[in-house]
């Protein structure tokens, strides 16, 4: 009998500052060389929202003042180290200067209508403009990828909140 996948819970944070959009250029798997909110990994012993923080914080220097919750994906695959649900987050106005220490990527603000024609992740492209869009309703959805990680199907989910 086969053992089910483990689920990774992960977060990504879009840093919002004068019209302008944080975002990391991968260096590295997964997404290498496509351009994504920074975020990682949610550590047994913190919560979506207090990784989000730290993350914010290691790759980018930055202190989000407030953390508005966007959107929940779960990314589903028959690959078992490719089972996501991401907690996607946006920070208006963090605090600092964005520094990064080029392990994970470099970071770039850029103009938040210029995100869509960057090379982005294929989920990404998909759920960007309700996330960033804060008068849209909370984001939530099953991306569904096939064994080479192709998105083969999109199952958009109604939250009210």
């Amino acid at each position: 009998m086969s053992r089910p996948f483990e689920r990774i819970l992960g977060t990504l944070v879009y840093a919002l500052r004068d019209g302008q959009i944080l975002m990391l250029y991968r260096h590295k798997e997964p997404n290498l060389g496509l351009w994504v909110a920074p975020g990682g990994k949610t550590e047994p012993h913190e919560s979506p929202f207090e990784c989000a923080l730290r993350e914010l914080r290691e790759e980018t220097g930055l202190e989000a003042q407030t953390l508005v919750f966007r959107g929940l994906v779960t990314e589903v695959s028959p690959r078992e180290h490719w089972q996501w649900l991401l907690h996607i987050f946006v920070a208006p106005d963090p605090l600092g200067d964005a520094v990064g220490d080029e392990r994970e990527g470099r970071l770039r603000w850029w103009p938040i209508e210029t995100v869509p024609g960057l090379p982005i992740p294929q989920a990404d492209a998909i759920f960007f403009p309700a996330i960033i869009d804060l008068s849209q309703p909370f984001y939530a959805a099953r991306m569904q990828y096939d064994d080479e990680l192709k998105l083969i199907e999109v199952v958009r989910h109604t939250v009210r909140t």
